[in-house]
């Protein structure tokens, strides 16, 4: 046996059964790395554990090339593997000498023959199988363990999707077909439908060979081609398909059962024509129901016996098809007799007479036939037709050299109840139509050619059987392409020979005839066939059965994997199974939906169901390959080559045609059930990886919609605050301000760029796991305040720099952050410590220096929460110089969201003396009318004013804290440094000279140095020589403490500093006695100081500025303008 393997990296939960659910058997959860067979390096912590069924993990099923194909050979070969796996082993792979270089590495990436032999005893076999052979084994007294994948092409995929796609339809619906569409439409129809399988069995084939396949067929390949959105979507299209397709059959073998085989044992017996079709329906409802029953049970109690039987169904299928085949050669010499009674040009049923003439003899007497007595029950009341028209017997099955193909090329179409009429035939004509109480061959419903399209479609389906089969196949890569279109081809060569014996051996009235009433109740592709025509029915019956055992064991099998997929929340219950896999819970959904399809009770209208969801279901199979083909990804590497997107996109466009060219309301219904799931799974489902196509397409539309952005920067219309949210942790690793996000959420209102970004102090080689726990932690605040953003953690040695590195390098492209979302250090005078505020004003600076709009909300957990509405009051807008307009579009986009929705606008902006106060509220309501900004107006005039004693001593009071803070961190470092000097002193004198080298982690710097404060927590390494003369000297050198307090006392007061003050108490006292009862205010944020000098200062005159204020937003502009008057 030779085994082919195509080594493709393939995350565990690719595989149905291996994924982080822990459903198919794999450890629970997943996230872990556990792929280490020997030993597993300890990770620490980053977050919440995957051991908890539902909760989100970390992935990193690809951070170990061993974890990763350790995860894909399953639970019982990774326990094989790792107890093969000794110490003497590791102890002999480290041991060798040509990969000396690599053996600290070969725990996580292991030789190439290490993984090759584990590649080469992987299997896929489908769930249920291998339980099934371990059971055969231990019947045969254990002779070996479970056998590999045995099938090849011919039972593998060509038999199993002959069997699926050969169904009820070519026996009971095709000759009907053939007599209303006639030939040449018939053959249109079958090439429409076989060509859009052959396309889509061409991209089938395609991503089929893309590497392993594993069991899972159709659903698999779909769902990591395309997604988990579209693969659950699709996945779930294609199980409804199936599921009502078992119906189909069931129903297909009632009408067998009760027509054809065993009329009597209908129980709603027909009174007359008119109840003839409810009554049937009925007993179809009934029987089916009961059939249904049986057949679930069947699969309950042994799906082993279903697969055993298939070849027997198979055998009576083909036995079928070539009895049509014979008995078609032999009328070409010796036609049947089937002889079919006709009223002028009307077909009669053959239930109501005996004799097909209007008289009979008796005898020497001659009395009138039961037709007679049917046309004209008294001698009063006769049909008109039937007196001027004679009544004749034509041949049914007139044979394949009487040229009846000739009459039968074209299109019989009618409207339901219409009389099946013959062509050629003579004819007197009445003017009142047949009613449908006398004995004629009726239509049964009105018919169409896209009627008929839908009714077809599904004998081509089936051409999934051998994909689904992936498991079991001995080389699925080359068996999956050559079997199903082999399987294609001969079906397709079945049906287009088929369709011209029909035509050119059978009457159009017999063909017409959907129940065989014209020629006695016999299955009409039975008239036909060779040896009897009850070896087509019985055939037919059983073959039935098989396909829908088939559907009914494939069905919760696909619904099995969905749910063990966990993509859909509430059908993980139906991911479960018996002790064997067996997929109970599924089966009982299966068979309740099947007998959705029994109650409808037509086979007629059921088929177009399923039609559209295997439609859906080959669309998506062509989109995956013409997706995958045109982005060209590195592992798109097929080996069946005769594929191109262009035939795929013609596939998609053929299924879309047929789909609505069936039925536009059922196309409709079946696009939105699966528009349904796929928003579903998009907002509920678990979050999948499984690099799909999808994501190919969004990597690449992104590129290009940066690469546009990059060609110009955005037009004022285009302009909204695309945020970066700078946010702190506390020592937990959790946000110490979530209110931030939620301000940027109602901000934002999903719209635009969100960065969320923090810095961690340390060295990143050593804080990794703790940047991607805080990352994680991000995230998980992001999705429950609904920020959709991306989050950003830098791990450097001073926050500063992180914050500037944040700043400078956010975003990617024209996608770039434009707006600074910074907290207020809150506490920051209580501090002793002034890194915080100094980080704060530094953030300013750079901010101001990118050029970059900055919003800082003060007291921020006093903003509201997205669940908590503002009541009704104001948003005052303080517009006191102008900054390109950002604060008159921040209140219209908070407005945008509900929780500040209710609160009205105020503007208010400060009139000189010098200004008209009267023309500048004119201006500014026409400014807002032009800006479409609904808002009240205010001019608040403020004029020149001396400056008051309290300015100037709150001004004095703030330099004497500044200076005495100062003062006490000098003082400080002193004493640290004498507390050192004295622990000198006390050593002996060859010790005194203390060497700090350049590993030490002492820091002696002063702590009142700007240095020193920007530092936050990496030492520096300082090279320092102490010794106690320089220790005295420095002590007679330093000043005495009281003299430097007197110099706090004697200081005067900056003049600058007191008119920036004076500013400051001006404004608020206008502020707080306008705004103090408004739900925000917004004002203009005053830049740092040019001298760093004054930080301290700055950061007290914005604290003066916005004192008695409850929510305060502090707004400084980009320097560009955001807002526009014109469309």
């Amino acid at each position: 046996m030779s085994v082919r393997f195509t080594v493709t990296p393939t995350r565990a939960e690719d595989v149905p059964g291996l994924g982080g659910d822990g459903a198919g058997g794999g450890e629970p959860g997943g996230g872990a790395d556990t792929g280490d067979v020997s030993a597993p390096t300890a990770a620490p912590a980053t977050g919440d554990t995957a051991g908890a069924a539902g909760e989100p993990a970390l992935d990193r099923s690809q951070s170990s090339i061993t974890g990763e194909h350790i995860k894909l050979l399953g639970n019982h070969q990774e326990k094989d593997v790792a107890a093969s796996l000794s110490d003497d082993h590791m102890g002999s792979v480290y041991g060798d000498g040509n990969l000396a270089l690599f053996e600290e590495e070969l725990e996580t990436r292991p030789k190439v023959s290490l993984l090759l032999s584990r590649m080469a005893n992987y299997t896929n076999l489908p769930q249920g199988a291998r339980e099934h052979e371990e059971a055969e084994s231990v019947g045969e007294g254990r002779r070996g363990g479970p056998r590999g994948p045995q099938m090849g092409t011919l039972v593998g995929v060509f038999l199993p999707c002959l069997q699926n796609i050969f169904g009820i339809i070519l026996f009971l619906r095709l000759p009907w077909v053939v007599g209303t569409a006639g030939v040449l439409q018939a053959l249109c129809i079958v090439v429409l439908c076989c060509s859009c399988t052959m396309l889509t069995a061409i991209s089938m084939s395609a991503i089929a060979t893309n590497g392993v396949v594993p069991a899972g067929g159709s659903y698999f390949m779909i769902s990591r081609s395309l997604g988990p959105e579209f693969g659950g979507a699709v996945g779930l299209c294609f199980y409804l398909g199936t599921t009502f397709a078992g119906s189909m059959y069931i129903l297909g073998a009632m009408e067998i059962l009760l027509t054809y085989l065993f009329p009597g044992m209908a129980i709603f017996r027909w009174g007359d024509v008119n109840a003839e079709m409810g009554n049937m329906l009925n007993n179809m409802r009934v029987y089916g129901s009961c059939f249904l029953l049986i057949l679930a049970l069947v699969v309950f109690v042994g799906v082993t016996y279903v697969n055993k039987f298939a070849s027997v169904f198979l055998g009576c299928v083909v036995v079928s098809i070539l009895s049509i085949y014979a008995g078609a050669i032999k009328s070409a010499f010796a036609p049947p007799d089937m002889p079919v009674c006709m009223l002028g040009n009307r077909s009669v049923s053959a239930e109501w007479y005996s004799e097909c003439d209007k008289t009979v003899r008796r005898g020497n007497l001659t009395v009138t036939s039961k037709l007679w007595a049917h046309f004209c029950p008294t001698n009063l009341t006769c049909d008109p037709y039937f007196l001027a028209n004679n009544l004749t017997l034509i041949p049914g099955v007139p044979g394949l050299a009487s040229g009846a193909l000739a009459g039968n090329l074209w299109s019989r179409y009618g409207e339901r109840g219409a009389v099946i009429e013959g062509r050629g035939l003579p004819s007197v004509g009445v003017r009142d139509p047949p009613t449908n109480d006398m004995p004629y061959v009726y239509t049964d419903i009105s018919t169409s050619f896209t009627l008929l399209v839908g009714i077809f479609f599904p004998s081509v389906t089936g051409i999934m059987a051998g994909s689904n089969r992936s498991g079991d196949l001995k080389d699925a890569q080359r068996s999956i392409p050559t079997g199903t279109m082999l399987a294609i081809g001969t079906t397709s060569l079945v049906y287009i020979t088929t369709i011209l014996l029909f035509g050119a051996s059978i009457d159009g009235v017999v063909l017409q005839d959907k129940f065989g009433g014209a020629v006695n109740g016999t299955l009409v592709v039975g008239t036909v066939s060779w040896p009897s025509h009850w070896l087509i029915v019985a055939g037919s019956f059983f073959s039935t059965c098989g396909a829908g055992l088939q559907s009914l064991t494939g069905a919760p099998r696909l619904l099995q994997a969905i749910g063990r997929d966990n993509i859909v929340p509430f059908l993980r219950v139906f991911g479960r199974g018996k002790g064997n896999g067996e997929p109970t819970w599924a089966l009982l959904l299966t068979a309740a939906i099947a007998e959705l399809g029994i109650l409808i009770a037509s086979l007629d209208l059921v088929a177009p169901i399923l039609s559209m969801f295997f439609l859906m279901c080959y669309l998506f199979v062509n989109l995956a390959c013409a997706l995958q083909t045109l982005l060209r990804t590195p592992n798109w590497r097929p080996r069946f080559h005769y594929y191109h997107w262009s035939l795929s996109f013609l596939g998609m466009s053929l299924c879309v045609a047929l789909m609505f060219l069936s039925s536009w309301y059922y196309a409709m219904a079946a696009m939105l059930i699966a528009g349904m799931i796929y928003k579903y799974i998009e907002f509920q489902g678990a979050e999948k990886e499984w690099g799909d196509g999808f994501r190919g397409l969004s990597l690449s539309a992104a590129r290009f919609a940066l690469l546009r952005l990059e060609e110009g920067p955005p037009h004022t219309k285009n302009w909204r605050p695309q945020l970066l949210v700078l946010i702190k942790l506390d020592e937990d690793l959790h946000v110490k301000y979530p209110r931030l996000l939620t301000f940027a959420s109602q901000l934002k209102a999903g719209k635009g760029l969100t960065i969320v970004g923090s810095v961690l102090t340390g060295n990143f080689l050593d804080s990794y796991s703790e940047a991607n726990a805080a990352e994680q932690a991000i995230k998980a605040l992001m999705s429950r305040e609904r920020v959709k953003g991306f989050c950003q953690v830098v791990v450097t040695g001073r926050v500063r720099d992180g914050v500037s590195h944040l700043i400078q390098s956010g975003g990617l492209g024209g996608m770039r952050h434009n707006t600074v979302v910074l907290g207020w250090p809150t506490c920051w005078r209580q501090s002793e410590d002034p890194r915080s505020w100094k980080t704060f004003i530094g953030t300013v600076r750079v901010t101001t220096a990118a050029q970059l709009a900055l919003l800082v909300p003060k007291n921020i957990s006093l903003f509201p929460g997205n669940g908590d509405p503002v009541p009704e009051g104001t948003v005052d807008v303080w517009w006191i110089v102008h900054d390109g307009g950002l604060l008159m579009l921040l209140p219209f986009l908070l407005r945008q969201h509900k929780v500040w929705r209710k609160c009205s606008i105020r503007i208010f902006t400060v009139a000189q003396m010098e200004d008209n106060s009267i023309q500048m509220k004119k201006d500014l309501a026409t400014f807002l009318y032009h800006l479409r900004i609904d808002a009240q107006v205010e001019v608040v005039e403020m004029h020149d004013s001396d400056i008051s004693a309290y300015t100037y001593e709150r001004t004095l009071m703030m330099e004497q804290r500044s200076q005495m803070l100062r003062h006490m961190r000098m003082t400080k470092t002193e004493r640290e440094r004498e507390g050192i000097s004295s622990s000198i002193s006390s050593l002996p004198q060859p010790q005194a000279q203390m060497v700090k080298d350049r590993n030490s982690t002492l820091r002696l710097a002063s702590l009142g140095s700007d240095e020193e404060e920007e530092t936050d927590g990496v030492p520096d390494r300082i090279h320092m020589t102490w010794t106690r003369e320089k220790y005295r000297e420095r002590q007679r050198s330093r000043a005495p403490t009281p003299d430097g307090l007197e110099d706090l006392l004697s200081i005067r007061p900056d003049h600058s500093n007191v008119r920036r003050m004076h500013t400051a108490i001006r404004l608020n006292e206008v502020i707080v006695n306008k705004s103090h009862d408004a739900r925000l205010v917004l004002l203009n944020m005053p830049g740092p100081p040019r001298n760093q000098d004054g930080d301290e200062n700055y950061m007290e005159f914005l604290e003066v500025l916005t004192e008695g204020l409850e929510r305060v937003l502090l707004v400084r502009g980009g320097g560009c303008e955001v807002i526009t008057i014109y469309s």
